[in-house]
């Protein structure tokens, strides 16, 4: 049975981890390193990371792992930026899922 695994900064230290989720906690630096160790493990079906942690060349790297590994890399919207990037991320994914471009009409 796969895993879901969450990569936070470290002010979200304990958050998924008190759901019983694996959680890593990391710095915008350490991100390509922890994602490359984790689509490693072969228990690793999905990987969730943190927005912040995103920054620089990391977007590269996430776009790099979704190409070559067969498991979900999902990336959560900051928790100031949530409500914004909700329609988009939601968008992005139904995109993934069905392989075409769709428009929601509230």
């Amino acid at each position: 049975m796969k895993r879901i695994a969450v990569i936070t900064p470290p002010d979200a230290r304990h958050g998924f981890a008190l759901g019983g989720v694996r959680q890593r906690v990391a710095a915008p630096e350490a991100l390509a390193p922890t994602l490359r160790e984790l689509a490693a493990d072969p228990v690793t079906g999905v990987v969730i990371i943190d927005e912040r942690l995103t920054a620089g060349r990391a977007r590269d790297d996430i776009a790099m792992l979704e190409r070559r590994w067969p498991g979900l890399v999902v990336v959560l919207p900051a928790p100031e930026r949530a409500a914004l990037a909700e329609e988009d991320y939601v968008l992005r994914l139904i995109r993934r899922a069905i392989g075409y471009q769709v428009r929601l009409n509230p």
